[in-house]
């Protein structure tokens, strides 16, 4: 998730043309063509037009390659299925993997230099009727410079965080489905600690960003590293902060719980819809209700959408049916008089979508005495939701409407969130 809506990697944009003709060039050599300088084009490619994933689907006649561009695919090329499995063979070779193997699914990944741009490239290769096909996550080598301002949070939402991270234990719960930047902003919340002073351990599957001055952890089902077995290690290394990539399971969510009672800071992520629903899903994984209350300090729910391309966002005033909706949802002293909107309209800039990067909505639920009470009560999501809301909290299709009043992102894409 980009924290700079315009920002561009380090190659030029100039360059892309080149390396799509280079894939031409190869292609018109039929079987003598170079899988090495075709995938290297094709990652080129990717890099360059942000892409977060590569995808090289075989189809009955056709290698399909499509691009994950701000969360949606676009196909790139279709290139002769005589490439398809040299292309294989090669990914398979750069990441360590069984070149022989073809009925298994397999996963590895390397680091890609482009220029001076290091990139670590996740790949996972997976058996499908018309042969294998490999998804390719783009992922920066470099240390990630995040702050909690340039992935959307409000003012108010992230003092709340700022306070939970002061305070001398408790758990961080973010919440979210997959691919909605709950990594990166766990990441982000991490990097408000002195890692000079403080000791910090994360345990992940798998570690995405490096991070300077922390022991960062890789889940080993093989080796019986899990992550209960890799909390048990951790509280050996003597650390202040710990994170978690995943709560997957009731073990985990305990010893997470218990470590968090015992003077850490602990931080995660639960897959649940919303802040409200994260407590009750504690309740499902066998986790007493008052060692919920006594550790869990706030929960994050959030959601990424499209960046408006500032370069060709046209402003409107709203209709009558936008118009309740906006007053549906958002607060009275959250709307601006004229109600304005914008609309993405497409450029050379944005490549004709409207839209340039992603931004995460938030809402951020503060167990305050009012929410543990009902904790403690059992209370279902509703409830909690309704009193974290009466306690201060905006809810996450408020935060989206108000991005959209503000040119962030579209009214459509905060609906298209609210309604999935």
């Amino acid at each position: 998730m980009s924290g700079d809506a315009q920002s561009k990697p380090h190659i030029n944009l100039l360059s892309a043309p080149l390396y799509a003709a280079q894939i031409a060039n190869e292609v018109a050599r039929g079987s003598a063509a170079s899988a090495v300088l075709v995938l290297e084009s094709l990652i080129a490619i990717a890099f360059m037009s942000r892409a977060s994933d590569i995808h090289i689907n075989p189809t009955s006649d056709k290698l399909a390659v499509r691009l994950r561009i701000d969360g949606v695919l676009e196909l790139t090329e279709l290139l002769p299925l005589s490439m398809h499995h040299p292309l294989i063979a090669r990914l398979k070779i750069l990441c360590g993997l069984r070149t022989d193997e073809h009925a298994a699914a397999q996963d590895g990944r390397w680091r890609f230099c482009l220029g001076a741009d290091l990139i670590d490239i996740r790949v996972s290769i997976m058996p499908l009727y018309y042969g294998e096909n490999a998804v390719l996550r783009l992922l920066s080598a470099g240390d990630e410079v995040f702050s909690l301002a340039s992935l959307g949070f409000t003012a108010r939402n992230e003092a709340k965080i700022v306070a939970a991270m002061q305070k001398p234990y408790g758990m961080i719960l973010a919440t979210g489905p997959t691919g909605s930047g709950k990594t990166t902003t766990l990441y982000t919340v991490l990097s408000l600690e002195d890692a000079t002073k403080t000791a910090i351990v994360t345990i992940e599957d798998p570690i995405e960003y490096a991070m300077q001055g922390v022991n960062q952890i890789q889940v080993n089902p093989r080796t019986g590293l899990t992550f209960a077995h890799g909390l048990r290690s951790i509280l050996r290394q003597d650390p202040n902060t710990i994170m978690v990539g995943e709560i997957r399971d009731s073990e985990t969510a305990g010893l997470a719980v218990n470590i968090a009672l015992t003077g850490h800071i602990v931080v995660s992520t639960l897959h649940t819809n919303d802040a409200a629903t994260t407590l009750p899903r504690l309740l499902d994984m066998k986790i007493e209700p008052y060692l919920i209350a006594s550790t869990v300090t706030i929960a994050i729910g959030q959601r990424l959408v499209r960046r408006l391309c500032m370069a060709c966002r046209h402003k409107r005033i709203l209709d009558s049916a936008e118009t309740e909706i906006v007053n549906k949802f958002l607060e009275e002293t959250l709307r601006e008089r004229e109600t304005p909107i914008w609309t993405a309209v497409g450029c050379a800039v944005c490549h004709g979508s409207g839209y340039y990067g992603r931004i995460g909505i938030h809402e951020v639920l503060e167990v305050t005495p009012a929410v543990r009470s009902l904790i403690l009560a059992r209370a279902p999501a509703e409830e909690l939701r309704l009193q974290a809301v009466a306690d201060g909290m905006l809810p996450l299709i408020a935060d989206g409407i108000s991005k959209a009043l503000a040119g962030i992102t579209t009214l459509e894409e905060v609906l298209k969130i609210h309604y999935e």
